[in-house]
This record gives structure tokens, C-alpha cells and sequence, in this order.
């Protein structure tokens, strides 16, 4: 076995031993260094320019849904419960927030911008444009955009409109009168979210060799006095509302889910106001105005000296040539094979299930065979019934076109959609309705829980030994989404079996989300909300007996956060008793390592790269014999959450080869990453390793690329 580098060596929770306290890192603060972590990737200079750009749009995506979600919490509690405590809280989290908002321009206007102008893409502003351009730009406004906008002067009969949720809008002070003769001053501009927001200009109107874009808003900007026949337009400024976007919907109190999620997707646009964005120029008058339509304190108020939405940038990326100035300004293309030596392309993929396992490591391997197994699944008539969780799966997706092919041939098909996974509702219930429309069963997991396992099980009639026909059941698990796209993009793990042990616990996983029932306890799977957090305690506990001990004592884990006060705890006493531990935790972590006495046997390093680490992999071992180890696969983050609110899956890898290779390809590259990967410091900030070397990601696309 290869052998694991050993580690190097506020919200008070306090562990079970008799030390001190240990006080925990404050989550939302963890949240936003992992997006500092991301924006980082924006200023590598060994990153393709239009990727760097991508980073800087990602950090906008993940920044509207910690508002949405994470920060509208900490305001509702202020708002709720208003005390000193909650008070700093939100004040630091906010300032937070506006220091890495600030950072986030600072680096697009200074650093990517500048860069991509000097390679030919320019982002051209009114002021700078050639006469052809305005010319250009002036017939564009009146042909595409003039005729959807429709400004509204408020007064008393015009009440202050609903401005949807991160929109694009435009206030507007006005001086003299309007038609009937009063002195209305303010009007509001809602920009469709039809027009695109990066608009490529003629390359006849460009400078030989250059790429020039003009931004929506900025067109709106040179023409927004067109728009008030007879004003002045004295001030204005463009802006955008964040809404907490939360469906609040009483499982309790509802008689059809998907019904009452239809009703709640209408209105989720127009919830709670968060934050608003204005530009820097923004006068006081118009931002204070601003606040007090929305309700909102200064705190929430973000002047950006930019566009008020980066992350629409992704268009100028779609745009943009891949090749300008002689560089190459995106990433290499990266295209995942099947995995041929290991499951024959034109063969049957029951054949070698029945003979072994098979892991897949996407995206370095393709995820193909998983749409393949389905499409076998389908299309061979001694299948009997199909059954599969879908959490994301996208608004297009193969897979759920094969559910539905498999329905209309008549097999059992049994799919379990989770309608309430984030922002995904919507997809989610038109693929429940397409699906009960042939003839699937369809059931929405457990009420109160989310259903975040993914599972797809196949039921065979097949001959027995004597000829008798039998059943047997072959099962696909994952700790990431059925969705083929995110497969190329994010790092996780694919395991197909036949494993009549795995294959059963599978079944009763359905059987039990199904029909509600209590069922046998699974021997293999370990299912939250029931024993995972339970057995994953156990495991620690285990290997903090053997350190006592003085026997080998190690644990390595890989997940996308850590924030359940409970594991914490019992990491914190295994680091207390000796226990050598590795943490690779991509986005929030609680526990801060290397505190004396009680985690400086912990390291927690976190890696980012290009693509999105998702995989989770737990590796404990408590002794030297082969039964004094375990490594499971799941799909759960050690959050809350995860343990108690949703339906999780983790497996045992028992096959001594493929775990050996989980732990070669998933474990020691993290530890050994020297490139993409920082370290967490016991104050809750990161440490970058270093910028030079080995990148466990590059390493695993040279290996499965080769």
C-alpha cells in the first residue's frame, strides 16, 4: 500500500476530553476565503487569460448564491434576534464580503482586462469608441433595445416597480418636468433578461487584429437620455438587487410537493431584498434611495467600480476567439476516454460486472460508461426494472431521456427526484412530469430530508447456475450528480458492482424511500440519516483507541466541507490522542489545525485547480492488520446537514486493487500537491503552497490522458 505522508505537526465547541475549549472558525468567513481562494486563480499567470476571467465570474456566481442563501440567514438572524453578538457578526461577515468584492474588481480592472486588451480583446467604453463604433453601437440600441425597454417615472399612481432578483437595472434622476407638467424625478429602467449582456462589434468598425466588445449596459448608458424625450438626465446608475432565494415550503402543511414548488418558483424572484449593488459613481441621493425601497442597511450596499454583474462575462468568454495575438487563451481541451482496458467498449458492461468491479474517476475518465450502462439497461430485454436518485441532472439530460425510454418499452421504472435541490428545482419538476407522464413512478424522496445519494440500480432476469432463470441486481453509485456535463468539470468517483451485498442494501434504500416502511439495516452501505455520522465517529474513536495504543493511527479524508460540530470533536480527541490526521476540504472548514495541545496533528489543506474537487474519499486506519483499515466512497460533505437533513450514501471500497488505486489517485497526489493546494493556518486564513510544482490534477490528466 502506498504509503500516506504523515501530517506535520470563534465558536467555542468543546470536545470530550478535559482540554480547553476549542474555538471553532465562523463558517460564512470560511465560505468567503475559499472564493478569495478561487479569485486567486484569476492573477496565475500560467493560467489562460479568458480562464482567468472565468474565475473572476465564478467568484460572482458564488458570491450571489452565499447572499441568496448563507448571508440572508445571518441577516434574518440579526433582524430576528438583534443583539451585540449578532450584531458584529453580520458587521464582520459583511466586511468581509466587501473586502473580497473590492479585491474581485481590483483584480478584473488592473489585472485581467489590461492583460486581455494587450493580447487584442478589448471591452470598449463609450468614451473610448471610434465614431464607426458609435454609429455601429447607436443602430443597435435602436434596432434591439430601445424597443423592450420602458422606463418608469415614479410618483404616487407609479409605485417603485418589482425588480426581479439580479437583474439588471437602471435608476435615473431627472430634472424639469415630465408631459403634465410635474416635477417627477426619479425613473427606473428594467433591463430584459432577453438582450445579452456582451455584445461583439463588426470586425469592419475594429482595429486590424482586435477583438472589440461593447457591454449592454454600456449601451444603455450612451442612450439613456433617448429614453426621456424633453429631461435632463441629471444622475444615474446602474444596479442590482440580491433576493434571498430560499422556497419556503412547509413539507408539513402541503398535500402535493411538486405542486407547491410549481407555486413557490413564481415568487422566488421577488423575496426578501439582501444586498444592493451600484456603481462607484452611484450619487448618495439615488443609493439611499435605493436602501430605503429595499430595506436595507448601509452594510448591504456594494459600490463596485465595474458592472454590477461580472459573472454575465461568461458571454464575452463564449465570444471571444480562442486564439488572439499568437496565445492560447483557454485551458487545452481535455477530452476523457473509456476506460478500455478495463470495461471492453463493445461488450456487454453486465459481462464484466459480473466478473469485477469497475471504478470510474471522472472527469479524467469519461462518464460515459454510466450513460452506457443505462442505455444497455434499456435497451436489453431481460432487464426488468430500473431504479435511479436524480439530484442534478440539468435541463437536458441523456439519462433521464433513457428513464423515459425505459418506461415506454414497459420495464418498472422507479426514479426518486429531489425537487427541492437549489436552484435546480424547476428542471427537476419537468423532468417528474415527463416521467409520470409515461408511466414512471415517480416519489420525491422523504418529507423533511433531502434525497442527496446517487444510486442507480438494474434488476436482470439472467439463468442460474442450472439453467433456472434468477435475478440479479447490479448497482452504479457516486459521489457526484447524474448530469454528463458537471462530470467533465468536477472530480468525483463512479463505482459500478454486481455485489449481491451492495446490490441488496441498494434495494432497500429504495424500498425504504418508496414505501416509508423500516427495513432491514444495511450491512454494507451506511445511509444518513440513520448510522453514517454514527459509524464515522466510531471509525475515529477507533482510531484514537489505537494511538493510545501506540499503534499505527491515520485517518486521510477528502470532502467539500467540514462544519458538523460533532465530527469535529471527535477529530479534534484523535488529534489529541496521537492519531496522525490529513484533511483535503475544498471549501469550508470549522476546524482550525496546528491549535497545541489540541489539533497540531491535524493539516488541512484545501485544492484548487481547474477543475471543481467534489469526490469524497474517507480513509481511517487503526492498527497494522488488513482488517484494521477502511475506505469508503460517499456522497456526503460533514455538515450537518448532510448527517441529519438529507438521505447520504457512503460504501466500503473492499476490493483490495481498487482501493489501492483511490488512494493512489484520490489521496497521496492531494497530499503531494504542491501547485494548486494552500493550507489552512490556525486563524482561519490559507497559506498558498506554491505555484511551481507538482499539480495533482495536471498529474492525473497526464496519467489518463496518455
Amino acid at each position: 500500500m502506498s504509503e500516506l505522508l504523515p501530517s506535520e505537526g470563534a465558536v467555542e465547541a468543546a470536545g470530550p476530553s478535559e482540554s480547553a475549549p476549542l474555538a471553532l472558525l465562523n463558517r460564512e468567513q470560511a465560505i468567503l476565503a475559499f472564493n478569495r481562494r478561487v479569485l486567486a486563480q484569476a492573477q496565475r499567470e500560467d493560467v489562460p487569460l479568458l480562464e482567468r476571467l472565468r474565475y473572476v465570474t465564478i467568484v460572482s456566481s458564488n458570491l450571489d448564491e452565499f447572499f441568496e442563501v448563507r448571508f440572508a440567514d445571518v441577516l434574518e438572524a440579526a433582524r430576528a434576534a438583534p443583539s451585540e453578538a449578532s450584531r458584529a457578526d453580520l458587521a464582520a461577515v459583511a466586511a468581509r464580503a466587501h473586502g473580497l468584492i473590492d479585491e474581485q474588481y481590483a483584480i478584473f480592472n488592473t489585472e485581467v482586462m489590461p492583460a486581455l486588451e494587450r493580447h487584442g480583446i478589448r471591452v470598449i467604453n463609450h468614451a473610448d469608441r471610434s465614431e464607426p463604433q458609435r454609429r455601429w453601437v447607436a443602430g443597435f440600441f435602436e434596432r434591439e433595445v430601445r424597443p423592450l425597454l420602458m422606463p418608469i417615472g415614479l410618483d404616487p399612481a407609479h409605485p417603485f416597480p418589482q425588480v426581479a432578483n439580479k437583474s439588471l437595472n437602471f435608476i435615473v434622476h431627472l430634472g424639469g418636468r415630465d408631459a403634465f407638467g410635474r416635477e417627477s424625478q426619479i425613473a427606473i429602467v428594467k433591463v430584459p433578461r432577453v438582450l445579452p449582456r456582451v455584445i461583439r462589434l463588426p470586425a469592419d468598425v475594429c482595429a486590424p487584429g482586435e477583438q472589440g466588445f461593447v457591454l449592454l449596459s454600456s449601451v444603455i448608458r450612451a442612450h439613456l437620455d433617448e429614453l426621456f424625450s424633453g429631461r435632463t438626465v441629471e444622475s444615474f446608475s446602474q444596479f442590482r438587487v440580491t433576493r434571498d432565494s430560499e422556497l419556503e415550503v412547509d413539507d408539513d402543511d402541503v398535500t402535493n410537493l411538486r405542486q407547491a414548488l410549481r407555486a413557490g418558483l413564481t415568487t422566488r424572484h421577488f423575496g426578501q431584498a439582501i444586498r444592493v449593488e451600484v456603481v462607484s459613481s452611484c450619487p448618495p441621493d439615488l443609493w439611499r434611495f435605493l436602501l430605503e425601497q429595499f430595506d436595507l442597511p448601509e452594510a448591504a450596499l456594494y459600490r463596485v467600480d465595474g458592472p454590477v454583474n461580472l459573472v454575465r462575462l461568461n458571454e464575452l468568454i463564449d465570444l471571444a476567439d480562442d486564439l488572439a495575438a499568437g496565445a492560447a487563451l483557454r485551458f487545452a481541451p481535455y477530452e476523457p476516454g473509456w476506460p478500455a482496458g478495463r470495461l471492453p467498449r463493445a461488450g456487454s458492461i453486465f459481462d464484466t460486472l459480473r466478473e469485477r468491479d469497475v471504478l470510474l474517476h471522472h472527469p479524467f475518465e469519461s462518464f460515459e460508461p454510466v450513460v452506457e450502462f443505462l442505455r444497455q439497461a434499456v435497451n436489453d430485454p431481460d432487464v426488468l426494472a430500473i431504479r435511479q436518485t436524480v439530484y442534478r441532472t440539468g435541463a437536458k439530460s441523456v439519462l433521464m431521456d433513457l428513464l423515459i425510454d425505459a418506461a415506454r418499452r414497459g420495464k418498472e421504472v422507479m426514479v426518486v427526484v429531489e425537487l427541492k435541490a437549489r436552484f435546480d428545482e424547476e428542471a427537476n419538476i419537468n423532468w417528474a412530469e415527463r416521467l409520470e407522464a409515461v408511466g414512471a413512478q415517480v416519489v420525491y424522496g422523504i418529507v423533511g430530508l433531502k434525497t442527496h445519494a446517487k444510486l442507480l440500480l438494474v434488476t436482470r432476469r439472467e439463468a442460474g447456475p442450472r439453467g433456472a432463470p434468477q435475478l440479479r441486481r447490479y448497482v452504479h453509485l457516486s459521489t457526484g450528480n447524474y448530469n454528463p456535463k458537471t462530470a467533465r468539470l468536477y472530480t468525483d468517483i463512479g463505482y459500478l458492482t454486481a455485489d449481491p451485498g451492495i446490490a441488496a442494501d441498494a434495494d432497500a434504500v429504495f424500498q425504504q424511500i418508496a414505501s416509508l416502511t423500516r427495513v432491514k439495516p444495511p450491512r454494507h452501505l451506511l445511509t444518513a440519516p440513520f448510522v453514517l455520522h454514527r459509524r464515522l465517529v466510531r471509525h475515529i474513536g477507533q482510531v484514537a483507541d489505537a494511538a493510545r495504543a501506540g499503534r499505527p493511527a491515520r485517518i486521510v479524508a477528502k470532502f467539500n466541507a467540514l462544519t458538523d460540530p460533532g465530527l469535529i470533536h471527535a477529530l479534534v480527541d484523535a488529534s489529541r490522542a496521537g492519531a496522525q490526521i490529513d484533511l483535503v476540504v475544498r471549501g469550508a472548514c470549522m476546524l482550525p489545525p496546528g491549535v497545541p495541545g489540541q489539533t497540531e496533528r491535524i493539516r488541512v489543506r484545501s485544492v484548487v485547480g481547474r477543475f471543481l474537487e467534489h469526490s469524497r474519499i474517507l480513509y481511517f486506519r487503526w492498527g497494522t492488520g488488513e482488517d484494521d483499515e477502511v475506505l469508503y466512497l460517499s456522497s456526503a460533505d460533514w455538515m450537518g446537514r448532510n448527517m441529519f437533513r438529507r438521505i447520504e450514501l457512503a460504501w466500503p471500497v473492499r476490493d483490495a486493487r481498487l482501493r489501492q488505486r483511490v488512494i493512489d489517485e484520490c489521496l497521496v497526489p492531494y497530499l503531494h500537491d504542491s501547485r494548486d493546494a494552500w493550507e489552512l493556518q490556525r486563524d482561519g486564513s490559507y497559506r498558498r503552497v506554491g505555484t511551481q510544482g507538482v499539480s495533482a490534477q495536471q498529474a492525473l490528466m497526464a496519467r489518463f490522458g496518455s
